[in-house]
């Protein structure tokens, strides 16, 4: 991702127990949900018409989601995918992934013939991308929450 998470937290995460840990876990989850949030919603960019390819979107403590080749319905996977993200240690790595087929199109865009004769010429829509890009920022608000926590004060919007 862009920008380390260590060269991203600030004194308060290096010097309070247990904080740089949870910010990490936060920053995670809010990945995970700014990903699964459709262009129709605010700030979102996931392409959405029957809901398949963001119950597609999962997490895993140990690689890369796969795709499921010729698998056409999935089922919400979002809770065990917090729960795994909402787990991390510092030091580990998780991964977000798309397992719908057609999902790395959605994300990158394809242009050319598709092996059924099919011609594209469609752009990507960079959901996954747009997150990476964010990561730095993104830790900086879930430290400013996990900070607020430490502290006894309101969640910071």
């Amino acid at each position: 991702m862009a920008g380390s998470f260590a060269a991203t937290v600030s004194d308060f995460c290096r010097e309070v127990e247990g904080a740089a840990e949870a910010t990490l876990q936060l920053a995670a989850q809010m990945v995970y949900n700014q990903v699964r949030t459709t262009y129709n919603e605010a700030g979102g960019r996931l392409p959405i018409d029957n809901g398949d390819l963001r119950r597609s979107i999962v997490a895993d403590a140990s690689s890369m989601p796969e795709i499921k080749q010729g698998q056409t319905e999935f089922s919400d996977q979002s809770a065990s995918s917090l729960q795994i993200l909402g787990s991390m240690e510092l030091g580990t790595v998780s991964f977000i992934g798309v397992t719908a087929a057609y999902g790395p199109r959605m994300e990158y865009g394809f242009v050319g013939t598709d092996s059924l004769g099919r011609v594209y010429n469609q752009a990507g829509f960079g959901f996954i991308a747009a997150e990476e890009q964010a990561w730095p920022q993104t830790v900086v608000k879930a430290e400013a929450h996990v900070q607020s926590r430490y502290q006894g004060g309101s969640q910071p919007t």
